[in-house]
């Protein structure tokens, strides 16, 4: 195989030296949904903000790092082998590795559209070039049989299709495959990745179904649903999807029916969140579009009830999901632990998909409250701030267990980071008529038609550290517009929907809005607040949002929480880390009223705001009973930071009850 690694030394430098200028339109389409999304190259993000930097780390380090792990971890060598098949290999490594390559080329495509680059792009035709030849004939694209048919892996069983709803994951290798394929045609107008897709989904809907000579199957791992619903966009070929629909209509109904893909009961009569949590949101995800795309009602009621489940019992205070690495599973209701969670980093991607399409159907503000919190605590916290190194979990409490990783053997969560973070800027703003959504703050420049015509908007905040927010309008053609702006639930006194999680401190925040000085008053339609008038170029719309450090409590049904506090900010949630702290956390009281401060701090160098407060230190004396018991300030750092320092012991949640410490051994007495 040519090696094509002797690029990625130039991919990086090259993306800075290029423009979005010339980044050829993608086809936009609104799926179908009441609400359309503004894509992401409509946004542009000011690289001196706190996501300017996370998207700058995804594409100069991120993704560079994926392709070099494709090729080192003989990701690419799959296809290569697919190619000349022979007896004689033995199939090893998992049978969804291929995904990592269409992932990663998904995440380099949304860099092209921003920031295009001839030598990516020429790197990534280099690496499509493999994969095609690893395609057979009919189009079926799975190197794990394909490289050695007489011996597949272990989960392939000896027939296509044999194992596809327990390990085969040929499904969902077709559903990342059209992702990335998507998204690179989009990106450079080429075809080369899509018609191997195509051609991959055309042999998927001839030989799966419930015609003559087909075979009953839905996918053992969910994502083919919307990345099928994604194609038919795309194309317009409307079997895509029916083959999405089909999916969806037949789960449950199969010979497999298990708790753990969420096969156990057919999709409308689901009503709680099981199984895998990545499986289950990307059918969820799924469920919305092909609901948004057929008007299936029914298919809508089925979501709603399952996110009422998820917020209202099974999301962790960081909008992590998942409590328990047995089956990388949700829990029973209200099971929430803090040091096994296991809250894995591509679930709280889906855990945004899902939630991002919730509010394209509904516009209702809650829906982005869960995403936000999602997005800057349980899905940031699994990549570190240099963009190198990753947590597949994501647990709320540590003893020391836990450091960042370069990749993992299953490498499912770096390479989603790839695809994800670059997209980023496409969850900011929505349309709906003459309604312009401002759902997140950062500081970006938006240019968007609104009634058909251009509107440029821009953004200046300190977001997430202050609350202060200042949009200007650069140019509007489209003249009356209503601006609703996203009033987050912490700022109206609501720590999530559903009421898993209030606040304890007594504090009442407050916002206000002025339009160019003056202050304006609207009541709240779904957490947004409206401004409709006759916009003209310098108008300059301030919101101001009071952040204050907040204390947060949990129901009393929720165990792992009984006697214990979190600390928020804004929508950044805290813990306490021992590189901060001269004492172990867990040993840790809350004093009755403590005096939390805000200060300037950094980790490894990066800006953040840290959290200080006052509590007492436990410790267990020299002599046996004895008890020591000292003064502290405890420092917190945002949870997304967690880690970057070494391992040692973290917490999000901190013992206001003594019963709820656990008393220090005497020789960690500092």
């Amino acid at each position: 195989m040519r090696r094509v690694l002797t690029i990625l030394s130039t991919i990086s430098a090259a993306i800075l030296l290029t423009s979005s200028d010339n980044a050829p339109a993608g086809k936009n389409h609104d799926g179908g949904y009441p609400i359309t999304p503004v894509q992401f190259t409509s946004v542009k993000v000011s690289e001196n903000g706190f996501w300017g930097q996370r998207l700058k780390a995804s594409r100069e380090v991120t993704i560079p790092l994926a392709f070099s792990k494709c090729e080192e971890t003989g990701r690419y060598e799959n296809f290569v082998k697919a190619a000349h098949p022979s007896d004689d290999y033995k199939v090893g490594g998992l049978a969804f590795d291929d995904t990592d390559v269409y992932k990663t080329i998904e995440g380099a495509s949304y860099v092209l559209q921003t920031y295009p680059d001839k030598k990516l792009e020429a790197y990534i035709d280099s690496v499509l070039t493999i994969v095609a030849a690893g395609q057979e004939p009919d189009g079926y694209l799975y190197t794990s049989r394909t490289m050695n048919p007489k011996h597949p892996h272990e989960w392939s069983g000896e027939h296509r299709w044999e194992k596809v709803e327990e390990l085969s994951h040929e499904f969902y290798n077709l559903g990342h495959m059209v992702e990335g394929a998507v998204a690179h045609y989009q990106a450079t107008g080429k075809r080369n990745f899509l018609d191997i897709a195509v051609r991959y989904a055309d042999c998927v809907c001839r030989e799966v179904g419930l015609g003559p000579g087909q075979v009953d199957r839905v996918p053992g791992h969910q994502i083919a649903e919307m990345a099928l619903c994604r194609l038919y966009l795309v194309t317009g070929d409307k079997k895509y999807l029916d083959q999405a629909k089909y999916f969806l209509d037949r789960r449950g109904k199969t010979a497999n029916r298990d708790s753990y893909n969420q096969s156990h009961l057919p999709v409308l009569e689901q009503d709680e969140a099981v199984g895998h949590a990545v499986r289950a949101t990307y059918m969820y995800s799924g469920i919305a579009d092909v609901a948004a795309l057929t008007g299936d009602q029914e298919y809508i009621a089925a979501i709603d009830r399952i996110w009422e489940n998820i917020v209202s019992k099974k999301l962790y205070i960081t909008g992590g999901i998942g409590a328990t690495n047995r089956g990388e599973a949700f829990g029973e209701n209200y099971e929430l632990p803090n040091a096994t969670a296991y809250c894995e980093t591509c679930a709280a991607i889906g855990n945004v998909y899902v939630n991002h399409r919730m509010f394209l159907l509904h516009g209702d503000s809650k829906y982005y409250d869960v995403l936000e919190r999602t997005l800057y605590n349980g899905l940031l916290s699994g990549v570190s701030l240099q963009g190198d190194g990753f947590f597949y979990p994501n647990p709320l409490a540590s003893s020391g267990g836990y450091e960042r990783k370069p990749w993992f053997g299953c490498a499912c969560c770096p390479s989603n980071i790839c695809r994800f973070i670059p997209s980023v800027p496409g969850y900011v703003y929505a349309v709906k008529d003459d309604n312009l959504y401002v759902n997140l703050y950062m500081p970006n420049t938006l240019t968007r038609k609104v009634k058909g015509k251009e509107v440029v908007l821009r953004q200046e905040t300190g977001y997430p550290w202050n609350g202060d927010v200042n949009i200007i309008i650069d140019k509007n053609a489209a003249k009356e517009f209503s601006l609703k702006l996203r009033i987050p639930g912490w700022a109206r006194g609501e720590v999530t929907p559903g009421g898993l999680y209030k606040y304890a401190d007594g504090k009442s925040l407050s916002y206000k809005v002025l339009v160019n000085g003056e202050e304006v008053s609207s009541d709240l339609d779904k957490g947004y607040f409206t401004i409709t008038r006759k916009w003209k170029k310098g108008d300059e719309v301030s919101l101001h949002l009071d952040m204050e450090p907040r204390i947060v409590t949990a129901r009393e049904e929720v165990k792992a929480d009984k006697g214990r506090i979190a600390v928020e900010r804004g929508p950044i949630v805290y813990c306490a880390e021992r590189p901060d702290n001269e004492f172990v956390v867990s040993g840790f009281l809350l004093g009755e009223k403590p005096d939390m401060k805000v200060v300037d701090g950094d980790v490894i160098g990066h800006p953040v705001k840290k959290i200080t407060l006052e509590g007492k230190y436990f410790t267990h004396g020299p002599r046996k009973g004895e008890m020591i018991v000292r003064d502290v300030t405890a420092t917190l750092i945002p949870y997304y930071a967690w880690c970057h320092r070494g391992a040692g012991y973290m917490s999000v949640w901190l013992a206001k009850d003594f019963d709820a410490v656990e008393v220090a051994p005497c020789e960690i007495l500092i």
